[in-house]
């Protein structure tokens, strides 16, 4: 009997993805639940598990090839298992013991795409990669450990005669011979066409528009100063900025309820609960990651949970959850050294702060010039939704609260 091979349904915004690397060939034998080919989504990377034990008898799809949710991958045959089940068996009982990996289980380990990606990059043999994740799972940051390890001192060669540099005949271009003028075309990874497409979809069916304020981080950065290192061992986590910043969009978001909400048709849908996403950078490309209920999070559960979500974005094991939803963003390009930009909408939400690099730049005080540590923030909205007056006072409100850290514990 033959079983398909199908693509799974792995949430209600994903439709569709992209066959990143078929992990075994036909004609293999394989084992139920054993990760056969690795999926590239708009949001996250998988792996399809054989759905029954057997031989891999096709494979439909071929490596780069767009699928979508239901489409047939390629198919097992039950039966030829148990032809090749005896054979099997005669040979492993004459063949050598296997290494394993510890615990018994002869199988390679589980590798995350982003491991494999990383080691094709590095050219480290994963075979030689002990993994930290669970059940032994190969994540990018082994890969990474194993590629910066110390190589063994290579033997001294006597050096070689200089060769002779070739000229060109007459007549031929002789700018090859200059500098490396060469092309390369690389096709968009799956998440980073997506982004693509929703960043133009964003712009041509929103009415953007961005505001901009400035806020004082005096009051902050001498109270981080204060308590850095009690915080830090108490809650073995450090105290950043992202969590005011937070704290701060929830309060003015109570205030100012429309930049918390999307429209659906001609109405519309107010939220009363805050799902903050956080903009995070990965080698893959943007992902927004979302604090569920922020407004219950401490300080310390949302800086946790941020450093989690950076983690887990760059080793590729953000699952759909962590990705799902969300009522605002924030995003932050002052960590690559931003200092001002007009973040884009993250769709269907009508809000995105966007927060910069913080600079000391002279302001006046009481009548007197002093340097502070300034940042620029921008708030791009909705404006179908939104009206300018609201979104100004809502940076306002944000700025007042950063400015004066104790105000968040009362609001």
């Amino acid at each position: 009997m033959s079983i398909n091979i199908v693509v799974p349904e792995v949430g209600e915004s994903i439709v569709d993805a992209r066959v990143a690397k078929w992990l075994r060939k036909e004609g293999d034998v394989v084992a139920v639940g054993e990760p056969l080919v690795e999926l590239e989504t708009d949001k996250i990377d998988l792996e399809v598990s054989a759905p029954q034990a057997g031989v891999l008898a096709s494979i439909a799809r071929k490596d780069g090839e767009d699928v979508k949710v239901g489409e047939v991958l390629g198919s097992i045959d039950e039966k030829a298992a148990a032809k090749s089940a005896a054979p099997a068996a005669a040979a492993a009982d004459a063949a050598p013991a296997e290494t394993t990996n510890g615990k018994g289980d002869a199988k390679p380990p589980r590798v995350t795409p982003a491991a494999r990606k990383a080691a094709a990059a590095n050219e480290v043999d994963l075979s030689q990669v002990r993994g930290s994740g669970d059940a032994g799972r190969v994540m990018r940051r082994d890969v990474e450990q194993a590629a910066s390890a110390t190589p063994a001192p290579a033997v001294a060669k006597a050096p070689e005669a200089p060769k002779a540099k070739p000229v060109p005949p007459v007549g031929e271009d002789r700018r090859r011979s200059e500098g490396n003028r060469s092309e390369e075309r690389v096709r968009m990874s799956k998440r980073r066409a997506t982004i693509a497409k929703r960043l133009v979809e964003a712009q041509s069916t929103a009415a953007m528009l961005t505001t901009f304020n400035e806020v004082d981080m005096t009051a902050v950065m001498a109270l981080r100063e204060r308590h850095k290192q009690a915080f830090k061992e108490r809650y073995g986590v450090g105290l950043g900025i992202a969590s005011f910043f937070v704290k701060a969009s929830v309060g003015a978001l109570r205030s100012f309820p429309l930049l918390n909400a999307e429209i659906q048709g001609d109405e519309m849908v107010l939220k009363h609960y805050f799902d903050i996403g956080v903009a995070v950078g990965a080698s893959e490309g943007l992902v927004v990651p979302v604090l569920r209920d922020a407004d219950t999070m401490s300080f310390a559960q949302i800086e946790k949970q941020i450093r989690d979500f950076a983690s887990r974005a760059e080793a590729g094991t953000l699952s759909l959850a962590d990705l799902k939803g969300g009522t605002f963003t924030i995003t932050n390009g002052g960590v690559f050294g931003s200092l001002l930009s007009t973040p884009i909408l993250n769709p269907p939400q009508v809000g995105i702060l966007g927060l910069h690099k913080i600079q000391d730049r002279p302001i006046a005080v009481n009548g007197q010039v002093v340097a502070r540590p300034m940042m620029y923030v921008a708030l791009t909205y909705d404006h179908r939704i939104v009206d300018g007056s609201e979104a100004v006072r809502f940076l306002v409100r944000v700025k007042e609260l950063v400015e004066d850290p104790g105000a968040l514990l009362l609001d």
